[in-house]
């Protein structure tokens, strides 16, 4: 658009068109050259700013004083307006500036009134008049006002301040009219749909506001009016609207129903109010559908960094074939207790103890001690106990992740140094082990798609890849074994009625408390959710990922 021309204004109100007062007055003219050359603009002006009185001026001499500022003004005698102000020099530019900024046609006052003593400049008289103005576009009508001092020896001025163009105008402000400029903090950043706003979702309102300070808006267009701009050009208040435009959009790729049913996941009634988080993906494409979360310590489905427990125990599983070319069937022996690095781990309540586990039984049931004792026999034992984080490396993509727009995400951590206890907590998702429920959702995302998409929530974001794809053979190993776990495993409980759901779920110690996990994935998505406080994944996780998967 055609930038206006600088116009500064600060302070107290202000005037700019005036009709009728003590007396009908409306003053119609061409505004086609600032006439600057008549007896009156070279008239000497006598007022002397050095010798401000502290008395007002009457009533009768502000009204008059400023019907002459405003003849002046709207027969476009801008210099004559002028030097009817306190500082000649300051105000011609500025009322030459309004006129090119508004591509001014007309201007008229009306209404010069009396207002009294001003109270914003002392020893000022206030006069208010309305403004009508044909510019770019339209017509604009508002009221406004000046403040009128007087010398010492009665000579009056109006006090020229930039608020006289325009009430409340700032120092480095100026006017413009017809095309409005672009402001991007207008944009509206919608579901994948192109229609839903996701401010409409108490969990995306924050990464909308990301989103909309980052990402470039488009498929907008600037209606037409009156605005305030920086000088800059940069659109800063829009004053009047002579006709509409379109709203600029942020497409994301946030299904609006899932994360509708996402958002009343996470408050669900068994998860007794506590802190929640949960993320579904598209695990074809590895776009964000869903994140929603609860608590007050902010958005844990892509922040929350915590053990996740034995939702590891896919990657673990993963190492394990990859590595060593074990297989579901190979021996991984559940027993009550194990010893690791003079540390003693135990299995979950309710797990029982058999000698002649298979790695699937175990991962069905969720043994620690079967992945513990596997994980020190075949990785450790052996000089590699890099073994799982470079897995997740490798095949899961396991890195610092961009999903687009300035959202922040917490990285997962797996260590490769892993030291003394946490070279056997490792491998059941504890220690130093960390992990979001947007990594454990793309973890299970990638057995799904038999290769891993990092995940993103912008269309067309940059997508990190992994070194290496996941081999069919691992990929139809998990799989088999995570559609164990939903339909008579440790996720049956939740899932087990389900078509094509695989799952793994997990419960990790924190503290004073357990957390609760379950990820798993359907013939359309992959889903994470992790329950603070939750007494196990099945039951705190297990109904946050149920709704997700059924879709309601």
């Amino acid at each position: 658009m055609k930038r206006a021309a600088k116009v500064g204004i600060a302070g107290t109100c202000t005037a700019l068109l005036v009709l009728g007062g003590y007396g009908a007055y409306n003053i119609v003219h061409g505004l086609t050259s600032g006439a600057t050359g008549n007896a009156q603009t070279k008239a000497a002006h006598s007022f002397d700013p050095a010798t401000v009185s502290s008395t007002p001026p009457s009533d009768a001499k502000a009204v008059k004083l400023t019907k002459a500022f405003l003849d002046n003004w709207s027969q476009q005698h801008l210099d004559a307006a002028a030097n009817d102000t306190d500082t000649p020099s300051t105000a011609a530019p500025a009322l030459k500036g309004y006129t090119e900024g508004l591509r001014l046609t007309k201007l008229t006052f009306g209404q010069v009134v009396s207002a009294g003593p001003s109270t914003v400049t002392p020893g000022a008289t206030k006069v208010t008049f309305d403004v009508t103005a044909k510019v770019a576009g339209g017509t604009w009508t508002y009221p406004s006002a000046v403040a009128v001092l007087q010398s010492t020896d009665g000579q009056p001025a109006v006090h020229w301040n930039n608020s006289v163009l325009y009430p409340g105008l700032g120092d480095d402000q100026s006017l413009t009219a017809g095309k409005l400029p672009a402001n991007v903090s207008t944009a509206e950043v919608v579901a994948s749909d192109g229609k839903t706003d996701l401010t409409t979702f108490p969990s995306m309102r924050d990464i909308a506001a990301t989103i909309r300070k980052n990402a470039k808006p488009s498929g907008g267009s600037t209606g037409t009016g009156v605005a305030v701009v920086n000088a800059g050009g940069d659109g800063v208040k829009t004053l009047k609207v002579f006709s509409k435009g379109r709203t600029p959009k942020i497409k994301t790729t946030i299904d609006a129903h899932l994360q509708s049913v996402a958002e009343s996941a996470v408050k669900d009634s068994p998860l007794r109010g506590k802190p929640a988080g949960a993320v579904a993906l598209d695990w074809r494409s590895g776009h964000i559908l869903a994140i929603a979360h609860t608590g007050a310590d902010g958005d844990i489905a892509i922040n929350g960094i915590k053990s996740p427990g034995s939702t590891m125990k896919i990657i673990t599983s993963a190492a394990l074939f990859d590595k060593v070319g074990l297989t579901p069937s190979s021996p991984a022996p559940c027993t009550d207790s194990i010893t690791a690095n003079s540390q003693t781990f135990h299995n979950d309540p309710g797990v029982r103890a058999n000698p002649t586990s298979t790695i699937a039984q175990a991962f069905t049931v969720s043994c620690n001690t079967s992945f513990i004792k596997d994980g020190f026999h075949y990785l450790v034992n052996n000089g590699d106990a890099s073994a799982l984080h470079d897995e997740a490396v490798d095949v899961f993509g396991m890195g610092s992740w961009s999903i687009g727009g300035g959202v922040a995400t917490t990285d997962p951590s797996i260590p490769a140094d892993v030291q003394d206890s946490d070279q056997a907590s490792q491998f059941i998702g504890q220690g130093r082990v960390t992990a979001t429920p947007l990594f454990m959702a793309s973890v299970a995302a990638t057995v799904r798609n038999a290769g891993f998409e990092q995940p993103i929530i912008l269309p067309g974001q940059h997508q990190d890849t992994a070194p290496q794809q996941i081999s069919s053979r691992t990929a139809g190993y998990l799989q088999s074994m995570m559609r164990s776990v939903a339909t008579s495993g440790t996720a049956a409980p939740r899932l087990g009625g389900l078509a094509g759901v695989g799952a793994k779920t997990g419960t990790a110690e924190e503290a004073d408390h357990t957390n609760g996990w379950l990820t798993a994935y359907n013939s359309r998505i992959a889903v994470a959710a992790l329950v603070e406080g939750g007494s196990s994944g099945v039951d705190s996780a297990g109904y946050v990922v149920k709704h997700l998967l059924t879709g309601s």
